[in-house]
Formats: C-alpha cells, structure tokens, sequence
C-alpha cells in the first residue's frame, strides 16, 4: 500500500496538518519537527499524490510550455532559464512543440489546457490571437515570450527587436561594409523588429536595402540562409555584409558563402542573432546578437508565478530584455 500522510503523521504523533505543512514549506513548522518529518519521507520513500493534491487545491503545480522548434537551442535555453526559477517553486515544466504549425499549436494548447496546467507559456506560430480564447475563457494565465501579436494585449516577455536589428547592422557598418543586404525571417513580431532596426541603420547611411526574405521555419533556418545566399551571391554587386534573422539562418550563409569559394569576413562579413553555444566553435567564429535567452525564460517563469498567485487580473506587462553585441571573427574586418 502506499505511504499515506495520514501514516506519518501517526508514526511521528504529529497532526496531518502538521505533515502537510513541512511538504508546502510553511514558515510556522519548527526546523525540529520539519526535520523529523522529512527524513521520516525519506525512509519511507513518500512520494505525494499530485492528483489527489490538485482535486484539493485546485493547482496541478504545472506550466505548459509551447515551442515552435524543440532543436532550437534559443527555445532550450529559455526552457532552462524557465526549469531553474519553477523547480524551486515546486513546479514542473510540461514542453510541447507546435513544429512552427498554428493547427498544431493550437491541438497542443487544447491539451495542456485539459490537463489543467496552472498557466501556460507560448512562443506562437499564429498570425492572430485565436488560439488565446480558451485559455482566457478557463482563466488560465498565460505569458507569450519571443513573439508578440500587434494589438493585442497579453503579458509578453522578449527582447527589444528593432535595437537588435540596428545593433546588428550599425556594427556591419563599422566594419567598412557598404553594400548591407538582410536575410528576413518568418512573418513574425521578431522578423517585423528586425526588418526595422536593419532599414534605420541603412537609412543613417544613405545606402539602398537589400532584404530577402526566407519565409523559414526554425527547424529549416540553415537551409534557407543557405539558399538566401545564394540569391544574394547572384547579385551585381553582390553584399559586402550580412544580416541574418537569427544564427541558424547566419549558418547556412556561411556555408554558401565557404562553397562559393569566399572568405568571411573580407568578401562579406556575416552576423545573426542569438549567441548560440556553437557559435565560437565554427570555423569561422559567428558575430551574434546576444538575446539573453535564459534570463528571459527565467523572467517568463517570475511572470507566470505572479500571475498564478495573483487575486486579481492586472495590466498586462510588456518585458523588454536589452539586447548585447558579440562580436567574432565573422564580422571583424577592421583588426
């Protein structure tokens, strides 16, 4: 049979109340008592019943996180930064992929919904907000993180897209290069940033835009940068930089690049987005923008966790993270 609370409480001659407590961490249980009901679990190996917790409290102490990619290492590093603030808080993190489908993300988050997780955290694939109406109509919190809908007011956590853009084109252009053209991602609040920050800094220079667009999924980001480059290679005159939406789309450039037998950086300097672990173990070191991706599941998760706990629905909170230029031997013309 299983270890009830009931048992221990017995076995220790202290209330159940006593034994819930230690498990929610209450501040009014003696160090003493909590100790001795503790390693009294030990022993027994009590491990509690989360259904039978969840029918009581109404919490089943689950966050569903949904991705567009699960072999995007930007979305695995916001899952730690998430992992690492919700398992002090007795959380768990329930990951679903979308594979960058709107059907499919919306069948994930119907999912989550009915397994009555506490709040949800979503990287969406949508072009709208429909997919948000159940869980509002449930009162399940949710925050968005990376991408946000236009018009829409949902809590949001990301970063400042349109200075990503214009960090990553300004440092092209303190590099020497004239001729800057932008591989574009997907039709999103990111892509959208990006694009701007990319036409301002052009603007500043007086110099044309050159902007292909890849319309990629995440998990297809390195073969479509490679194809974008070849566009942009077959150009008269071709680019002298690259801006790339994010570092997978930066890799397939590089590559085309290497294949056409140029050199990076003196034929075109390359930069992407998101300061990926592998970046300075290419062969030619990535220049990235830094988007801080597990200080922002960390900030996503603090939201979610107010969100939950909160008696009444505040103003939705629009969190911008400060984005931060690393520069490597891809971009580095001038040393």
């Amino acid at each position: 049979m299983p270890v009830r609370l009931k048992d221990i409480a017995i076995e220790l001659g202290v209330s159940v109340v006593t034994v819930s407590k230690v498990l929610r961490n209450h501040s009014d249980i003696s160090t003493e008592t909590r100790n001795r009901v503790l390693e009294r679990m030990r022993q027994l190996n009590y491990r509690p019943n989360l259904a039978a917790r969840a029918l009581v409290t109404g919490r089943t102490n689950m966050i569903g996180f949904v991705v567009p990619d699960l072999l995007h290492p930007f979305f695995a590093e916001v899952a730690k930064g998430l992992t690492k603030v919700l398992r002090k808080k007795g959380y768990c993190l329930v990951i679903a992929s979308s594979e960058e489908d709107p059907l499919l993300e919306k069948q994930e988050i119907e999912h989550l919904l009915a397994r009555r997780v506490d709040a949800l955290i979503v990287a969406s694939a949508q072009s709208d907000s429909s997919s948000f109406v159940l869980a509002g109509e449930q009162k399940t919190p949710f925050v968005l993180i990376d991408r946000f809908f236009e018009g829409y007011s949902a809590d949001f956590i990301g970063v400042d897209d349109e200075k990503v853009g214009y960090l990553a084109t300004c440092h092209l252009i303190e590099q020497g290069c004239k001729r800057i053209a932008h591989i574009r991602g997907p039709q999103f609040s990111a892509a959208h940033g990006r694009e701007a920050g990319y036409r301002s800094a052009m603007k500043g220079i007086g110099q044309p835009e050159i902007i292909v667009s890849t319309a990629s999924m995440d998990n297809q980001a390195d073969a479509r940068g490679y194809d974008a480059m070849n566009e942009l290679l077959a150009t008269n005159p071709r680019p002298d930089g690259v801006f790339c939406f994010n570092d997978p789309n930066a890799i397939g450039a590089l590559s085309a690049i290497h294949d056409a037998g140029l050199k990076v950086p003196q034929d075109i300097a390359v930069i992407g987005v998101g300061n990926l672990h592998y970046d300075s173990l290419l062969r030619v070191p990535l220049s990235s923008v830094d988007q801080d991706s597990s200080a922002l599941g960390e900030e996503a998760a603090k939201l979610a966790l107010k969100l939950i706990e909160s008696k009444i629905k505040s103003r939705p909170k629009k969190i911008m993270l400060e984005p931060k230029l690393v520069p490597r031997a891809s971009s580095l013309r001038n040393q």
